[in-house]
């Protein structure tokens, strides 16, 4: 989770400096003495959005719907109970006896088997949750309008 975390920041960082750099760069070549720069607000603004591309100014709704980020975050809280479920009632007793018995090559390989569709539906679950469910309820705390661009 820390080097997601840790990958998304540099991606974000690489946005902000190509976005200002050449502003920066042509007001100073230009002599003017007005150099464009972000405030701290934007900047933070941009950290916390879910987007990948810096600007000075994004769409925003006009007010937050706290029913729909509640319902985002239980929808969250629901798929990590259910991968849980998953996890624990298909996947766990695939491997419990594995431990006590001799290597067993077709052991292994029926255990592995037999954990493979649990382990996409766990993948699905962890995806709509993160992807979908935590990206739009913190999307519409932050007011950020930009989700309803194909509307």
């Amino acid at each position: 989770a820390a080097l997601l975390l840790q990958v998304r920041l540099v991606m974000k960082a690489h946005s902000f400096i190509r976005e200002n750099v050449p502003r920066v760069l042509s007001s100073v070549k230009d002599k003017s003495g007005i150099v464009h720069i972000p405030r701290i607000s934007q900047y933070l603004y941009f950290l916390f959005a879910p987007t990948l591309i810096y600007r000075d100014n994004y769409p925003r709704n006009p007010t937050i719907r706290w029913g729909y980020v509640a319902t985002k975050f239980a929808q969250v809280l629901g798929s990590l109970f259910y991968a849980y479920y998953i996890f624990v009632r298909l996947c766990i007793p695939q491997f419990r006896n594995s431990s006590q018995e001799t290597f067993n090559l077709r052991g292994l390989v029926l255990c592995i088997f037999n954990s493979i569709l649990p382990g996409v539906l766990i993948l699905f679950l962890v995806f709509f949750a993160f992807l979908h469910c935590w990206l739009n309820a913190f999307a519409e705390m932050l007011r950020f309008a930009d989700r309803m661009f194909y509307k």
